[in-house]
């Protein structure tokens, strides 16, 4: 073929867009997936003729199967198989207080199905292989169950639960919409059908909930609401994205806490509780005849004019165009301050859960759009469920760890009932909730224990992973760039993962728990999928199992956390006591006695400061933190939260994932060239030869900044030599130790020696600068004497 789309004397057509979306799983139709959670269950529709795929992912996951048919029995018949013995496993789950179990019993209950004659096939095991899968072909209608049981994992072993993946394949593609919808999240007080293109408006009482579900996906829908009493009044106050905004501080309504949407009289009149997606609009107005009319297609139907039928019976006046929060429409503002918008990030079954803080008159939309990406080009169903105000529904997000993962939403640790009650103020975190900063103390009082005393901090969403098997070592010594053979059981080190160009996939700690056993944990999930794919590739016979939901850990830090742990840890004589337990070591013990709750303890920590984390089971988790808490309190122990820990990280120039490293700087770009020995380590690794030749002709380098100004300096800020720019600022904060405003910035090599003037751009980076300097990195303590101590 030439350049002219000639091939062999003949004229082509144009070729059609190729369109790449991992955020859109690309399964055949009629295929659905599902996440079966470890220690959890998940119940799905099924008729005769579905197939059905499960899949051990990690390898070693016990899988029960139950089938329910269409008279509320418990059926084998349904499954085409017999039952293997009573479902033991989905009746311990079902016992827990826990929402995949809610959900579970909720839809029994709703068919009159009494669990306690549960029965189960019974699929994989402690010896099944990553990837492993059976399948199973429905033969009647029903309710399909599968669960993913476990005990709970012990802290010094790796018996841990992981997820399952539920494939079923529809024998009718096109299914009824009834079908289509996701199982209630409780007993709905309205089921609410808005067709496609089309508005409804519905009464809400004070407290109740409201779920605003996407059925097919890439659909959008606005949403407005009024107070009902000003209604009756005549006045129609609506839903004000600008007061929502001006009142927030953010750029648009996002969930979180606080996370309310008010009127022009600054009422609040709902707030967010539950947000599968996280991309919604509150930019412009809801699509109104001005906007097809200018762009070509006069009587388009439009959500305006939907809205304004829909709300006449209330009496509420029409208009041109109606302010509104659009869920999942996907717009926002471009770095040159334009309104642009692209396909919604949702995907079939996506929600928005709300509260309603007064009695409302709500009206939402299926948005009419197919003359662009706002839909997807094809407008779809909307359905709306409201729920009574007894029901109770956790604050969650969704989180996808990778663009093709299920969505998890988030989960509060197993620590979170002792530090809630010290604050309301937190942010989600990897998943879950954490501290932002405490009442009372502060994020500066936070500080200065950690520098002077001690604090206690909730880690828990960092990842843990259990890799095991003859081949463990193997594999982590070529995934990871230190040289794993060298560790002893009970050491750990800290090391980076790279790509083959030598960029960052994370960084991380190994421990090294035995002959073929190490748990690594690190930041982000990819690195655990990377480790499973790279097993798989080169053929070693290992495991990796994530651990994450199953090991929570607190970290104890400051001049006093020594006295602190050796006080509440007990260790066995064949382990060393925390007296004796040197950096970067770890030791199984118990808290109090021998018979106490059971832990992992490091000496380890992300502050600086001399410190430790423990590791435990969920379950143990109230009983560690109030054994901490109880003889830290002679010791000045304050709680720890988000905003403090970043400022000790800084100081102590401890380097953070997306702010001072990503998958395009290698770890010596990201001031961790120390985890490198290419000379010493004798085994080929991934990303080796990358790391020699960056090595030798490097193009950036991570530095200190001194700010000479008491402004605010931030993630992303410009640092210039005269107009040009020679780097970015990664990390920034005041230091109430140094008194005075630094940094952390990826500096071009030619212009990254200490000394060096430099000028921080504000605004555009060119009308307004301040003045710095580069110095030497890590501002406090370089010699890491500290934690050394």
């Amino acid at each position: 073929m030439d350049n002219s789309g000639r091939f062999a004397g003949a004229l082509l057509p144009p070729r059609p867009s190729t369109i790449l979306r991992p955020g859109m799983p690309a399964l055949p139709a009629g295929v659905e997936r599902y996440r079966v959670k470890g220690r959890g269950t998940t119940v799905v529709k099924v008729a005769a003729g579905d197939r059905v795929v499960i899949k051990d992912v990690e390898g070693g996951q016990l899988c029960e199967v139950s089938f329910v048919d269409a008279s509320g029995r418990f059926n084998a018949a349904g499954l085409g198989l017999a039952f293997s013995r009573s479902a033991d496993g989905l009746l311990e789950i079902l016992g827990r207080d826990e929402d995949s179990a809610r959900r579970t019993l909720a839809a029994l209950k709703r068919r009159n199905v009494d669990p306690a004659g549960a029965q189960a096939l019974v699929l994989f095991g402690e010896s099944s292989s990553p990837g492993v899968s059976a399948e199973l072909a429905m033969a009647l209608d029903g309710l399909l169950i599968v669960a993913a049981p476990a005990p709970p994992m012990d802290a010094e072993a790796q018996n841990t639960a992981t997820a399952l993946e539920l494939r079923v394949t529809r024998s009718t593609i096109e299914r009824a919409y009834e079908e289509m919808l996701p199982e209630p999240m409780a007993d709905p007080m309205q089921d609410l059908h808005i067709r496609a293109a089309r508005a409804s408006a519905y009464f809400v009482r004070a407290g109740e909930f409201i779920q605003i579900i996407d059925v097919s996906g890439r659909q959008c829908t606005d949403f407005q609401a009024f107070s009902a009493r000003k209604v009756d009044k005549g006045l129609d106050r609506a839903l004000d994205a600008t007061v929502t905004r001006t009142l927030l501080g953010r750029s648009y309504p996002m969930p979180g806490l606080p996370s309310k949407a008010f009127d022009r009289d600054f009422e609040p009149l709902v707030e967010i509780v539950q947000d599968t997606v996280g991309r919604h609009d509150a930019f412009a107005t809801a699509c109104n005849s001005r906007y097809y009319d200018d762009m070509g297609y006069p009587g388009h139907v439009n959500c305006t004019d939907n809205f304004n039928h829909a709300l006449a019976p209330y009496g509420i006046a029409p208009r041109k165009g109606w302010e509104a929060l659009n869920y999942f429409y996907n717009t926002n503002v471009d770095h040159h301050n334009q309104l642009y918008l692209d396909e919604p990030w949702s995907r079939p079954g996506d929600y928005v859960l709300m509260r309603a803080l007064t009695d409302l008159v709500c009206v939402s939309s299926s948005c009419p759009d197919d003359i662009d990406a706002a839909n997807g080009w094809v407008p779809t169903d909307i359905h709306v469920r409201t729920y009574s105000d007894k029901e109770k529904f956790s604050r969650a997000v969704a989180i996808r760890m990778t663009p093709h993962a299920e969505p998890e939403m988030t989960q509060e640790t197993a620590f979170h009932p002792r530090f809630s009650a010290l604050t309301r103020n937190h942010t989600e975190y990897r998943g879950y909730w954490l501290p932002n900063r405490f009442n009372n103390e502060g994020p500066i009082e936070e500080y200065w224990a950690c520098r002077e005393k001690a604090v206690v901090m909730d880690l828990s969403p960092l990842r843990k992973f259990e890799v095991t098997g003859p081949d463990a070592e193997a594999l982590l010594q070529y995934c990871v760039t230190r040289d794993i053979r060298k560790l002893s059981p009970g050491q750990v080190v800290y090391t980076a993962m790279c790509y083959e160009n030598g960029g960052m996939i994370d960084d991380g700690t190994v421990f090294r728990l035995g002959e073929n056993n190490f748990r690594w944990i690190c930041g982000d999930d990819v690195s655990g999928i990377w480790l499973r794919e790279q097993a798989e590739k080169m053929g070693y016979k290992a495991w990796v199992r994530s651990s994450t939901d199953q090991m929570h850990n607190l970290a104890v830090q400051g001049p006093k956390s020594r006295e602190i742990i050796k006080e509440i840890i007990w260790t066995a004589p064949s382990q060393p006591s925390i007296g004796e337990l040197e950096w970067f070591r770890f030791a199984v013990g118990r808290i109090g006695h021998f018979e106490g709750a059971p832990v992992v303890v490091s000496r380890t920590g992300y502050t600086g400061e001399l410190g430790y984390e423990i590791f435990c089971h969920p379950k143990d988790a109230l009983a560690v933190f109030d054994a901490v808490w109880e003889v830290g309190q002679k010791h000045g122990l304050k709680p720890m939260g988000l905003e403090a820990l970043d400022m000790v990280r800084i100081e102590a120039g401890l380097v953070f994932a997306h702010y001072d490293f990503s998958d395009q700087t290698d770890p010596f770009e990201a001031g961790i060239g120390f985890t490198v020995p290419l000379k010493s380590k004798t085994d080929d690794f991934i990303g080796r030869e990358a790391l020699i030749k960056r090595k030798e002709n490097p193009r950036y380098k991570l530095v200190g900044l001194d700010i000479n100004a008491n402004e605010a300096v931030g993630h992303g800020d410009t640092v210039h030599i005269g107009r040009a720019q020679v780097g970015v600022v990664t990390s920034s904060t005041r230091s109430p130790l140094l008194k005075k405003t630094i940094a952390l910035a990826r500096m071009d090599v030619l212009h990254s020696e200490i000394g060096i003037e430099v000028e921080i751009g504000k605004l555009d980076g060119q009308q307004k600068r301040l003045p710095g300097k580069i110095v030497p990195f890590a501002h406090y303590d370089p010699q890491k004497l500290k934690p050394r101590s």
